[in-house]
């Protein structure tokens, strides 16, 4: 077997020594070796890569064993949030960090050892690979650092890393290379629907003004604090805890990254087929077909009517259910709002199957939402018709009783 005993070699420099150790318990020294270095670079992307140059070895007539030493990645210990335990998550995804040891501790000797350092230390220098948000002087915000992305929430300690390492992270996750246009999306959707949320209730940053009207506590960052000790329990095993967290995140970052990537991105292909042939569907162009079924659709609608400058907006979508059926959608005003652009005509609400089909006088008719967003018909050509029926209604000037 072998063993190693750090030896000072002289007053400047400090070196291991690598023993065999004998069948009969005696250190045999082999070789000495000089640390590897290290050097940063800065990636066209402006992320940053470690690039490791080979140690010097001793020649020698003996055989020489090289020492390695593994990266460190430091944070800072008690209570453990969401944001560092996704940054920490974030690195091990990438081949420099992948076998990383986290250390945890905000002892400024300790810190200066790591490779890394996420959510302590006051400094943000991507340089130096350090990531910390909590300075007085930190504003930075996605845009403010990449001007060509719209997102204002201040940045975390999670928010920086994925800034800085996003691309080769999902490049990695995904197979896809760093320059494609579906690499680009996927980097943009993780952060918007995963990373900012993280970012934003880490900064005590509100999700909207006013008084709220209810709790919500299953959130990714509240899930993690769950994981912190109690304080009258058993266990007070914080950095089991911590681990818990990071596999916790990783889980849940791997799941939405899956749903992204298989899922959501292929149905924009789908949308925008329909959207260049919606006048085939109806003339107006404002009624939607997607004869695959309902695929995720809403954020490609919108991304693709500013993309393709749609003029007039669309207003309906229709598509099968699982039942063989067919629904009528209504288009949302926008992403975050239930508001419609074009509801379902008001009198065909809240009425079902025989007695909404005589309303309206449109066969096959199964329902529509007392709030008109949706509807059902057994049939394509009677989704479409309830359209119609609902775009007409819209252009026909209503009668205004006039006054004496």
């Amino acid at each position: 077997m072998f063993t190693t005993f750090w030896m000072p070699g002289s007053m400047r420099s400090i070196k291991p020594l690598v023993y065999y150790v004998h069948r009969n318990y005696r250190l045999i020294p082999l070789c000495s070796c000089k640390i590897a270095s290290a050097t940063r670079t800065t990636t066209s992307k402006g992320s940053c890569a470690f690039t490791t140059q080979r140690p010097y070895m001793h020649l020698a007539k003996r055989p020489c064993f090289e020492t390695m030493t593994s990266a460190k990645i430091g944070t800072h210990n008690g209570t453990f949030h969401c944001d560092e335990a996704l940054a920490c998550y974030f690195l091990r995804q990438l081949p420099e960090y992948k076998d990383a040891e986290v250390i945890r501790t905000r002892d400024p000797a300790q810190l200066a050892t790591c490779d890394v350092v996420v959510d302590v230390g006051g400094v943000y220098d991507p340089s130096t690979h350090r990531y910390d948000h909590h300075q007085r002087c930190f504003v930075e915000t996605f845009n403010s650092l990449c001007p060509e992305k719209p997102w204002l929430t201040k940045l975390s300690s999670a928010g920086l890393v994925y800034l800085h390492f996003g691309r080769r992270i999902l490049s990695s996750l995904t197979h896809l290379t760093q320059e494609s246009r579906e690499l680009e999306i996927l980097y943009d959707k993780m952060y918007e629907n995963f990373v900012e949320e993280v970012d934003a209730v880490d900064n005590g940053i509100s999700q909207y003004d006013g008084e709220v009207r209810y709790t919500v506590s299953t959130t990714l960052s509240a899930r993690v604090s769950y994981l912190n000790p109690w304080w009258n329990g058993k266990c007070q095993d914080i950095e089991e805890g911590f681990h818990k967290a990071m596999a916790l995140v990783g889980a849940e970052f791997l799941d939405r990254l899956d749903y992204y990537q298989n899922a959501w991105l292929p149905a924009r292909g789908v949308v925008e087929d329909a959207v260049q042939t919606r006048h085939k569907v109806d003339p107006t162009g404002e009624v939607l077909l997607l004869a695959q079924g309902g695929c995720p659709w809403k954020e490609h609608l919108f991304s693709l009517e500013k993309e393709l400058k749609v003029e007039v907006p669309i207003k309906f979508v229709l598509f099968p259910d699982q039942n063989g059926q067919w629904r009528i959608q209504c288009v949302p005003a926008g992403i975050n709002t239930f508001q419609n652009r074009l509801s379902i005509l008001e009198e065909w609400r809240g009425i079902r199957d025989d007695d909404l089909s005589q309303l309206s006088g449109i066969p096959g008719c199964v329902f529509v939402h007392t709030s008109g967003f949706i509807g059902g018909n057994k049939t394509k050509e009677g989704v479409l018709e309830m359209a119609r029926r609902t775009l007409l209604a819209s252009a026909t000037p209503k009668n205004t009783p006039t006054g004496c």
